[in-house]
């Protein structure tokens, strides 16, 4: 093998032990640790903490407060404990534990002794090319937000930083970066002449390692290869390349002190003092007792199916996302009429590109696992509409573009600032004081101005694969599978008159991560598009008949039609355009009763008083430019249900619980719950671990306070004024104060109602999913409608046994037999 080849996939290889990270206009929620996901937990945390310098474990208060509030079950806890060999009682543990974590105490002296050295040496070495480093990456890998573009991007950045290397003053003259190589592989083995090739490896992890925010997000871009990557391409050998070459310039020592894969398993055969077992006991426990309620309470749900009625037609079906927010809605939905709500992943099973009217990039709008098969962009349908929203765009596009130039250009910024001010100091007062008015007034101007819904139409039936790129729109035979495919694996038999689509998007004012807060599923933007998109094909006659050919009788009287769920103020809006008046009588009945199921999610959400009014409130924290938590987003996450509605539709799962619709009776090759182990379920374990990690551990794996975010060319945020992207959610997202969580660091179980058999040989084709059961990422219990409701425990190796969640002391034990495919 060549050396260009040797090094080429050497760096492919070290570069997975950085976690991908997505630009911040368009949050995607990942597990930082997702390239450790082939080891059990206990090892890859500990093999992340000494690449990352991360915890893998909630903290010793974190586990006193659960064990406290009851959260874990105490003889649970004995069980895990005395199965690792621990003997001690759970409190003196948690101390021992506790104090293992301290460091050891310094004198007064010994510390201002550190800190004197400290500031006569100034910064180390290896922190000026961090600084270098970053400063060159936060003007290359901008995204529109920098007035001054880096010259030369257009040639990617190891060429574009070769043309500006000699005008840094900060970088030492001499060295490899005063005469670098033509291309980023030779610039690598010129590094590496020192060091043998079997330390390649350690030096490379340690480098990508050591900005893994930087270099997710590039990691990221170079195997997205969107608009930006192709107008300004990096990749990691040219980003390795250049840090190695500051490396040298500096003189600092690329190698890591011990080799990579050097550090223990993570295996607990006898307990230490202050071990991850503690923690991992504790973990599980508290799991296990979160779970057993869960799967308790959904399996007495199963046990009444059998005894239920057959419902008439509903006056209307509405499909939400899976999302936990949905959760709580869905609840007051069904309280307010015979409505019938499902859970889907919400993008609505339309793997598509997304470019709405006036708007410069399309987004990609499915989840990160699945790349996009269409491009669909918003086709104008009303002239009269469109001539009107371009008008006022154009008006409101010039006066942004004057105000924009006049901020920003040096020779008018200052006198800009002065003659504007006292407008400015105006409006910043009103959004402090009251915000409530602002949105009011805004709201109503944004209500005169069309939106794209209602003048366009998402274009998915003109198919065109005669381009470049993506094909645009779909075929009817693509139409058609799309919409066989979602009411298979929602287990759809009856069509109401109304059936809604209903996608779902945050409202916040002032908030870098605003993305975080829309659809997952997705990629971060709002699902309003792919809502409407499924809606417009489920309406078009030839997917009916096509429909029809599948089994799928769909009346000529439903009516498919698109809808928003605002999660911060619960306002669900309708876009009904295109709903004959023979409809209209639904259509105003499930519009009043979306508003009052509105006072209720956002009363439960909320928790106001009865002096102020649900709405209100949540209408103010939307507002509020001063609002550092808006809403919970997903935050205590913690189970997915995989199954019927009405195994849930009676029980309050208090928004902690993803809901995915499936009726095994309607699935049985079980190609339906293939392709929910496959999807959604990798999809929420990667929330569940990214709400896990930037619980455990903010600093290294969240991203801080957003009172000191300092945001970084539309790509992420630093705190303070340079350094590290942060690749996490806020501390304001997972975290009810400094020293406590509201998110309950919990992996993530999952509950899925079918035979145990069937799940078997879903997960033989699930080969992700099953890599991460058997590592312990996630746990999956089923409970078995052919086998007396019993509930079954995936132990590993695809071998379960009876639940111990859901027996009592006279069942079988935990160590029972795995159970045998039928």
């Amino acid at each position: 093998m060549s050396t260009e080849r040797a090094i080429e996939d050497r760096v492919d290889e070290a570069a997975t032990a950085v976690g991908s990270v997505w630009p911040i206009h368009s949050f995607v929620t990942a597990n930082p640790l997702s390239g450790f996901e082939d080891l059990p937990f206990p090892e890859a945390v500990e093999r992340a903490s000494d690449r990352l310098g991360g915890r893998g474990y909630p903290s010793p208060e974190t586990f006193r407060a659960a064990l406290d509030e009851g959260r874990i079950d105490r003889d649970r806890l004995d069980s895990e404990l005395a199965e690792r060999g621990y003997e001690a009682d759970p409190e003196s543990l948690l101390a021992r534990a506790e104090t293992a974590a301290e460091p050891e105490p310094s004198s007064a002296a010994e510390a201002a002794d550190s800190r004197n050295a400290a500031e006569e040496a100034g910064p180390a070495d290896a922190e000026r090319v961090d600084r270098v480093l970053t400063k060159w990456l936060s003007v290359f890998l901008d995204e529109g937000r920098a007035q001054w573009s880096m010259p030369n991007r257009e040639d990617g950045f190891y060429d574009a930083f070769r043309s500006v290397a000699a005008y840094d003053d900060e970088v030492p003259e001499g060295g490899l970066v005063t005469d670098l190589p033509d291309s980023p592989i030779e610039a690598i083995e010129s590094a590496l002449e020192s060091h043998p090739e079997g330390r390649w490896n350690s030096v490379f992890e340690a480098q990508f390692a050591a900005l893994p925010g930087w270099t997710g997000l590039l990691k990221r871009r170079a195997d997205d290869g969107g608009a930006w990557q192709s107008a300004y391409p990096i990749t990691p050998e040219g980003y390795l390349a250049v840090r190695l070459a500051l490396a040298d310039a500096f003189d600092v020592d690329v190698a890591p002190p011990t080799e990579s894969g050097d550090t223990a398993t993570g295996a607990c055969e006898a307990p230490t003092e202050g071990s991850d077992g503690i923690a991992e006991a504790f973990l599980s426990a508290w799991e296990a007792t979160y779970r057993g309620e869960l799967v308790g309470r959904v399996a007495a749900e199963s046990e009444a199916l059998d005894d239920g009625d057959a419902s008439g037609r509903p006056a209307a079906q509405l499909v939400f996302c899976i999302d936990t927010r949905s959760e709580v809605i869905r609840r007051h939905v069904e309280a307010t009429g015979d409505y019938e709500t499902h859970g889907y992943a919400g993008f609505f099973g339309v793997p598509m590109e997304y470019r709405g009217y006036d708007s410069e990039v399309s987004v990609d709008a499915c989840p990160p696992i699945v790349d996009a098969q269409h491009r669909v962009s918003e086709v104008p349908v009303d002239d009269d509409a469109r001539a009107s929203r371009d008008r006022l765009a154009g008006l409101r596009e010039a006066a942004g573009e004057v105000i924009e130039t006049l901020k920003s250009n040096p020779a008018t910024a200052f006198s800009f600032v002065e003659s504007a001010g006292s407008g400015y100091g105006l409006a910043l007062a009103a959004r402090t004081l009251v915000p409530g008015r602002v949105r009011d007034l805004l709201g109503g101007a944004d209500d005169a101005v069309p939106g794209d819904h209602e003048f366009c139409e998402p274009g998915v039936h003109e198919h065109d694969d005669s381009g470049e790129g993506l094909p645009t729109g779909l075929t009817r035979d693509e139409r058609v599978e799309y919409a066989a495919t979602a009411f298979e694996l929602m287990g759809f038999e009856e069509f109401a008159r109304l059936v809604v689509f209903t996608g779902h998007a945050a409202e916040t004012a002032n908030n870098p991560y605003d993305s975080s807060l829309d659809c997952g599923a997705c990629a971060g933007n709002p699902g309003g598009p792919n809502a409407r998109a499924l809606a417009a094909i489920c309406n078009d006659p030839d997917v009916r008949a096509g429909l029809r050919e599948r089994g799928i009788d769909v009346p000529d009287d439903t009516v498919f039609l698109a809808a928003e769920h605002n999660t911060t103020t619960d306002e669900i809006e309708l876009y009904d355009g295109d709903v004959p008046d023979s409809h209209a009588a639904d259509l105003d009945r499930l519009r009043a009763d979306l508003d009052a199921a509105r006072e209720g999610a956002a009363a439960e959400r909320t928790g106001s008083d009865e002096g102020t009014p649900a709405v209100r409130e949540a209408e103010r924290r939307a507002a509020d430019w001063a609002e550092a938590r808006p809403e919970w987003g997903l935050a205590g996450n913690a189970g997915f249900v995989v199954g019927p509605r009405e195994l849930t539709s009676g029980l309050d799962l208090d928004g902690r619980a993803f809901l995915h619709s499936y009726d095994w009776t309607t699935d049985p090759d079980g190609d339906a719950l293939e392709a929910i182990l496959a999807g959604p379920t990798v999809v929420t374990q990667w929330i569940n671990a990214q709400y896990y990690f930037s619980t455990v551990d903010n600093a290294a794996y969240g991203s801080g306070s957003k009172v000191t975010h300092n945001p970084v060319g539309n790509v992420g945020v630093y705190q303070g004024n340079g350094g590290d992207l942060m690749t996490g959610l806020p501390l304001q997202s997972v975290m009810a104060d400094a020293d406590a969580p509201y998110h309950q660091p919990l992996r993530l179980s999952a509950v899925i109602h079918a035979p145990v058999d069937r799940v078997t040989e879903a997960l033989r084709d699930a080969e992700t999913v099953t890599g991460l059961l058997d590592n312990d990422w996630l746990s999956l219990t089923v409970i078995d409608p052919t086998r007396d409701h019993r509930a079954f425990h995936y132990e590993g190796d695809l071998e379960w046994a009876p639940a111990p969640e859901a027996t009592d002391a006279s069942a079988e034990p935990r160590t029972a037999p795995a159970v045998a495919d039928d």
